[in-house]
């Protein structure tokens, strides 16, 4: 595991300390652990995002289609 150094706003700190005391775990795991949410969410924001971005692509081609079956749904002789 790698190291790193940074510095905190002296609240942001002592907040940590009282949080981490409470789960009973030491503050290196307690920011560890928020940075791993974190970066989950990060992530999870992004996929949706590029998901979103597709289905913008593809959303008027998929009316179409739509709007293709609806037609053949009302009229199925053609």
């Amino acid at each position: 595991m790698e190291s790193i150094s940074l510095k905190l706003p002296e609240d942001l700190l002592e907040a940590s300390e009282r949080c981490a005391r409470a789960l009973g775990i030491p503050r290196a795991e307690y920011i560890r652990r928020a940075i791993e949410r974190m970066n989950r969410e990060a992530e999870a924001r992004v996929r949706a995002e590029r998901m979103a971005r597709a289905s913008r692509k593809v959303r008027k081609e998929s009316m179409r289609l739509n709007a293709e079956f609806t037609a053949i749904e009302r009229d199925p002789g053609d």
